[in-house]
C-alpha cells in the first residue's frame, strides 16, 4: 500500500472533534436501469431496493496546517494537497477529492484548517452494491459537518449524484446515492425534475423471512458496469425493447 507517513502530532487540531460516518451498501430488487438517464427524464423510473448491514466508513481528523490527506484502504492509495489548492482530477481518489472541493466552497462554509480522511468499505469496489456512491455520501456528510454546512439527505444524495455523473463523468444512475443517504427499504421514484424516496414500513416478520431466504456471497470477481450502462442507453435510444 502507498499510505502516507503518520501525521505529525503537532499539526493535529485537538480543539475540534474527530468525526466518523458510515453509509450503507444496497441491493436492488426491481427497477434497476430505470434510474439511468435519459430513461427517467422521458419515461419516469422507479426502483425497489434495500440497504444492507455492510457500510462505507469514513473518519475525519482535523489538522491545523492547511493540509488534506486522503487514505483509502480499499485501493491501497493515499493523496495529499493543500485545503485551498484547486483539485486536479487525475484518476487518483477523485471521488473524495470532488466531495471535498465542492463542500469547502459552499456559501457559508466555515474555513477548514485541513484534515486527514480515512476511507474503508466492507465490500470491494465493483461488487455491484453501490459502494462508490456510499463512499461519496459518507464523505460529503463528514466534510459538510466539519465545515458547518447543514445538508438534508436529499441534498447529500443530489450532490453525490452530480459529482459522480456530471463533474467526474462516471456513467450510472441515481438510485445508489439516494439509497445510501436514506437507508432502509425504499421505493424510489425518478422523475424529470425530482426524485421521491418513499420509505417502506415492512413488518419485522417479513424482513426475517426475506433474510432467511436470501444469500449474498462474494464470487471473488468484480466488474466495471460502464459498458453495461452504455449498452442500455444505446438500446433505449434505438428503441430496442
Amino acid at each position: 500500500m502507498t499510505f502516507t507517513q503518520p501525521t505529525d502530532p503537532s499539526v493535529i487540531d485537538h480543539r475540534r472533534p474527530v468525526l466518523r460516518a458510515r453509509a450503507p451498501l444496497r441491493i436492488s430488487f426491481a427497477g434497476g436501469g430505470t434510474d439511468v438517464s435519459p430513461f427517467p427524464e422521458r419515461e419516469g423510473g422507479c426502483v425497489l431496493s434495500s440497504t444492507i448491514s455492510a457500510f462505507a466508513f469514513s473518519t475525519l481528523r482535523p489538522r491545523t496546517d492547511g493540509k488534506v490527506t486522503v487514505q483509502s484502504q480499499d485501493f491501497g492509495k493515499s493523496i495529499g494537497f493543500d485545503i485551498d489548492q484547486p483539485v486536479e482530477y487525475d484518476g487518483q481518489l477523485d471521488l473524495p477529492k470532488a466531495a471535498i472541493a465542492r463542500v469547502r466552497d459552499f456559501e457559508g462554509a466555515t474555513p477548514s484548517g485541513g484534515f486527514d480522511l480515512f476511507l474503508h468499505t466492507q465490500a470491494p469496489p465493483g461488487s455491484g452494491l453501490g459502494s462508490s456512491s456510499a463512499v461519496m455520501v459518507s464523505v460529503i456528510g463528514l466534510v459538510a459537518q466539519h465545515c458547518n454546512v447543514d445538508l438534508t439527505p436529499y441534498e447529500i444524495a443530489e450532490l453525490a449524484y452530480k459529482l459522480e455523473r456530471e463533474d467526474l463523468g462516471i456513467p450510472g444512475g441515481s438510485q445508489d446515492q439516494y439509497a445510501a443517504a436514506f437507508g432502509g427499504f425504499n421505493f424510489i421514484e425518478f422523475e424529470k425534475e425530482q426524485v421521491i424516496v418513499n420509505p417502506l414500513r415492512i413488518r419485522p416478520a417479513t424482513v426475517h423471512e426475506l433474510e432467511h431466504n436470501m444469500l449474498l456471497a462474494f464470487t471473488g470477481a468484480t466488474r466495471v458496469s460502464d459498458h453495461i450502462i452504455e449498452d442500455q442507453r444505446s438500446r433505449y435510444e434505438t428503441g430496442d425493447s
